[in-house]
């Protein structure tokens, strides 16, 4: 799996996000992209591929999950990443695992 995590810290609290793709081959069908926000280790809301939309696992990630679910073409912007993000790199971890 790929990932991608940045991180943003300020007295001492940690909020990061992590994007990494989950596959079984190389077509595209076969793969899920992830985007996963947290807040001291504590995932509040998440974009799936499969689900195609955010989803908020606490208060506060369900407002966020709301807001971006209603953003005009922010869900079509965010599934285009399975493809953008995912589909060449895992090309070239399949590549390597093999």
């Amino acid at each position: 799996a790929l990932l991608f995590i940045t991180v943003y810290t300020a007295d001492g609290f940690y909020e990061f996000v992590e994007d990494h793709c989950v596959f079984n081959s190389t077509k595209l069908d076969d793969i899920e992209y992830i985007r996963s926000y947290y807040y001291n280790k504590l995932e509040f809301t998440r974009f799936s591929s499969s689900v195609g939309k955010y989803v908020g696992y606490t208060e506060f990630g369900v407002r966020n999950a709301e807001y971006w679910n209603n953003l005009p073409g922010e869900l079509s912007r965010m599934r285009n990443e399975k493809e953008r993000y995912c589909l060449n790199n895992v090309g070239n971890d399949h590549e390597a695992a093999l």
